[in-house]
């Protein structure tokens, strides 16, 4: 496939933190994408949950088919602007590896835990991870990978941190914090696909769940629109019994519907401004786009799933045991740290010598332990520890 010129060419990366020799049949970016695929973190991913936490059913998302499901919307818009689509699937399937267990609710908790210590933020983790915490080569830890993937995964960072982070690595992946500039589009892309890919799959969670239903979206225009469209078409999906496949049938159209005008929006955009190559993108808006309708109708459906869904009683209570749990274990491991395996001795030891803050060693250490989980090992390790069992 002929690269557009903006778009990010392996040839011409910035390279790894590490310098290493090129593969003889592979880019840098598909290596980077192998070593993310073969990394315990992402095997980790398929018991750590988003909106329904892994007791609660088998069917429902998890971090892993999430990330696919990223990485499948990302490489077709991708495809049709040219862009580099092995940089956008590696991007997109290590998005998530330093998400904590019990999705939001665990990473909230375990901010709090840690805000005299640093804070937590599930992206910088995902960094953390790719970085430092990944054990498999003899080289070098973490996994080595080229700098347009790490600055991909780097979606969000506090000036704080993207400060500490230039210090550790001038002009690295913290400097577009500071100087406020635009990563590459193939990470602009996999952010807007990332929301994509959640908006539509919690709707279709929140319908199997049954904590919302195919009534209560018919005020969601994103949503809506489609389902009439489809009834029109099939009118037989009326009945009830029907309502499973009228459900995809919506979700799939408004998809491509969101698909379709990324892809009108930014060519538009692109044709505007004309950045001569992909240097040139990162001093220009954000080029990644949907239509100005298109973002109406999608924050709109944020919202509705941000009162209907993620602030559902039912969810909400079982946000509180979640929070509980990782709060319980922070506690329990900052004060007997010998619960944690001899690797996080290890490095606690080696952290406390070489860390600018060895009193943070500790709780850091520990904080990566607990973002480490999958949702059952964390209520395994609970139960262990406290002999209380709070979700079945």
């Amino acid at each position: 496939m002929t690269l557009a010129p903006y778009a990010c060419d392996p040839a011409k990366s910035r390279g790894r933190r590490y310098p290493q020799p090129p593969a003889p049949t592979r880019t840098d970016y598909q290596r980077d994408r192998d070593r993310i695929v073969h990394s315990t973190a992402f095997r980790r991913l398929v018991y750590k949950t988003q909106v329904f936490l892994n007791h609660e059913g088998d069917l429902f998302r998890t971090r892993l088919t999430h990330s696919l499901e990223v990485a499948q919307l990302g490489r077709s818009v991708a495809r049709t602007l040219g862009l580099n689509e092995d940089l956008v699937e590696a991007i997109a399937l290590a998005h998530d590896l330093g998400h904590t267990p019990f999705g939001h609710a665990g990473q909230d908790a375990l901010n709090a835990c840690m805000a005299d210590f640093g804070g937590f933020e599930h992206n910088l983790q995902s960094l953390r991870v790719v970085d430092h915490l990944e054990e498999r080569y003899p080289e070098f830890d973490g996994l080595n990978l080229t700098f347009e993937t790490r600055e991909g995964i780097l979606k969000h960072c506090s000036r704080h941190h993207a400060e500490q982070l230039e210090r550790v690595e001038p002009n690295g992946v913290g400097q577009r914090f500071l100087a406020r500039t635009q990563p590459s589009l193939e990470a602009q892309l996999c952010n807007l696909a990332d929301e994509i890919s959640y908006n539509a799959h919690d709707i279709d969670d929140g319908v199997r769940s049954g904590l919302i239903t195919l009534a209560q979206l018919h005020d969601v225009p994103l949503f809506d629109d489609f389902r009439q469209q489809t009834l029109a078409e099939f009118p037989q999906l009326l009945d009830k019994s029907q309502g499973r496949r009228l459900l995809y049938e919506s979700i799939r159209r408004m998809l491509s519907a969101q698909v379709y005008d990324v892809i009108s929006a930014t060519q538009a955009a692109l044709q505007a401004a004309a950045p001569a190559d992909a240097q040139a993108v990162r001093e220009l808006p954000p080029m990644i786009q949907f239509s100005a309708p298109m973002r109406d109708k999608s924050q709109a459906l944020k919202r509705f799933l941000l009162q209907k869904l993620y602030r559902h009683p039912q969810v909400l209570q079982t946000v509180g045991k979640a929070q509980q749990v990782v709060r319980d274990l922070f506690e329990r491991y900052l004060t007997q740290p010998d619960n944690m395996p001899d690797s996080h001795h290890r490095r606690l030891a080696t952290a406390r010598l070489t860390e600018s803050l060895p009193e943070h060693a500790l709780p850091r250490i520990v904080a990566d332990y607990i973002a480490g989980m999958t949702d059952r090992f964390a209520l395994r390790e609970h139960e262990r520890l406290t002999g209380l069992r709070l979700l079945d």
